[in-house]
This record gives C-alpha cells, sequence and structure tokens, in this order.
C-alpha cells in the first residue's frame, strides 16, 4: 500500500509538469493556462496559484502582491473561476508569453471580465508570472482565437546584468516617452504607440480589439492619463516586453480615478516598441 501510495504521487507530479511543459510555442503555453484553469477547478484557486506561480509572480487583489505570500494566507479555496485564452503569443526566444481572454466566477450569480496572464519559462516548465482581471458585463460577442507562434527563434545564450538592465532601460524609456507624449499631447497620444491589432482591457467594458476602436474609447470618456511606471520586465529574444504600474484617469465627466496597469509591449519592423496589450484594474489607495 505504501509503494502504491508512493507511486501515484509520482505519476500525479509527473502530470502536473508534463502540464505547465514550455516548448517555447504558444502551443505549449495555452496548453498550460488551460491546464492552470482546470487546477483550479479541480483543487481550487489556492493550491492551483501556489502550484502554477513563479516565486515573485504578482497578482492585483487589487492593488499588486506576491501570488505565493497572497495565496498562503487565503483560507477561501474557490473552485467556480473558470476562463478560456482566445488570444495568446510567445516570445521569439521561446521564454515569455502572455495570453487573454474571457472569465467566469460564481455559481448561480456568476460574474464576468477579462483576464491577462503573463508567463516565463523556468527549467522548462511555464510559471505565472503576472495575473490581472477586470471585471464586465457577460460577454456578448464571440471572439475568434488568435494563437500567434513565434515567426522563429532568437535566443542570446549568455545575457550579463549589464545587457538585461539596458533592454528594461529602453522599455522603461519608451514608457517615459508615451507619458510624456500623454501629458502634452493629450489621449492622442496613444495613437502612435498602439499595434493595429492591439487590446485594451477597461473595467466595465468587453475587451475593445483594434487600435482604431480603442482611441474611440479613450476619446469618449478620457481626458488625461498619467502613468507611474513600478515594474518591467523584457523577452530575451528582444520582441515582447511588459511594465506595471498606477495610472491616474481624469474623464470627461470631472472624475478622477487610479487604477493599477499592466501593459504588454512588442517590438515593431523598425525597433520602436509598440502597446499590444493594455490592460487596467482599479487601485485601492
Amino acid at each position: 500500500m505504501k509503494h502504491l501510495f508512493s507511486t501515484t504521487i509520482a505519476v500525479a507530479l509527473t502530470l502536473s509538469a508534463f502540464a505547465q511543459k514550455s516548448d517555447g510555442t504558444t502551443k505549449s503555453l495555452v496548453s498550460a493556462e488551460k491546464d492552470f484553469a482546470k487546477s483550479i477547478a479541480k483543487n481550487g484557486e489556492k493550491e492551483a496559484f501556489l502550484e502554477y506561480a513563479a516565486a515573485n509572480a504578482i497578482v492585483f487583489r487589487p492593488n499588486p502582491v506576491n501570488a505565493k505570500t497572497y495565496y498562503a494566507s487565503q483560507s477561501n479555496n474557490e473552485k467556480s473561476l473558470s476562463w478560456e485564452p482566445n488570444y495568446a503569443k510567445v516570445s521569439r526566444s521561446g521564454e515569455f508569453g502572455f495570453s487573454t481572454g474571457p472569465y467566469a466566477v460564481g455559481g448561480a450569480e456568476k460574474k464576468y471580465g477579462q483576464y491577462l496572464s503573463l508567463w516565463k519559462a523556468e527549467s522548462g516548465k511555464w510559471k505565472l508570472v503576472i495575473d490581472l482581471g477586470t471585471e464586465s458585463n457577460k460577454p456578448l460577442s464571440k471572439v475568434t482565437n488568435q494563437f500567434e507562434e513565434p515567426k522563429d527563434h532568437v535566443a542570446p545564450k549568455f545575457l550579463n546584468e549589464k545587457e538585461l538592465k539596458a533592454g528594461k532601460d529602453i522599455i522603461l524609456t519608451t514608457e517615459k516617452t508615451l507619458n510624456t507624449l500623454l501629458k502634452t499631447h493629450g489621449i492622442a497620444a496613444f495613437g502612435g504607440f498602439l499595434t493595429d491589432n492591439a487590446r485594451l482591457l477597461f473595467p466595465g467594458n468587453e475587451a475593445i480589439n483594434g487600435k482604431g476602436k480603442i482611441i474611440s474609447f479613450y476619446n469618449g470618456m478620457i481626458s488625461k492619463i498619467n502613468l507611474k511606471t513600478t515594474g518591467v520586465d523584457k523577452a530575451i529574444g528582444s520582441d515582447l516586453a511588459y511594465t506595471y504600474g498606477v495610472a491616474t484617469i481624469d474623464y470627461k465627466a470631472d472624475l478622477r480615478e487610479s487604477f493599477n496597469y499592466v501593459f504588454v509591449y512588442e517590438k515593431a519592423a523598425d525597433a520602436t516598441w509598440n502597446l499590444i496589450i493594455q490592460a487596467f484594474v482599479p487601485a485601492e489607495r
């Protein structure tokens, strides 16, 4: 019996590792995301996050906190949280990627929203590094799945701390420039930083897809945005990066609110960095 128990545990651990296996493809990341959702349905939110989150992972509850620390202290083990990725992409270096899509939580009285998950590969397994969800009404429109595989594989073998910092500094400078232009040119400044297929996750709304629709949304309700960056990371393949921080938003209706944000940047053919994902969640002050 003792031998059987040990074998069962070994098999379970092997299956868990396989579920998170990273082979540098978007397909493997989507599989990890779906298995993460299955783990919550089976084992509960607490156990799943403790298993899938990296040691330095951040979750927004509502402000950024370490995922391991947060869930280790939680007694509630929610199992009704479910989600389905419909947009995902992995860097050319295969060690960083994101997925986003709709989520639902609860039984008879469901709550809905849009999530954003950022993942990094560690020792051949996908590990969650950032998780954020924005509440919305029940999604009414079906979004076609968009899972983009890396166009090639670029993974520098040796990068020292100075080179890694220099890469992150480029992203920080880009966001600083964006913030300056938002102050001098208003919301229109986003037009020069959004990719054509960009996605915006904003509380109370379904995912807003496409540069034109995002600009229209901003123009319709927001007069000013000020960004304060607090974190940054960049894929070693130098094609994807992300930032997070606090955004102060002034609405046209004479109202100001603070949001935590996560931005995902993509490097264009002309070497500029543009926004492919923007996600906001109310900040607690």
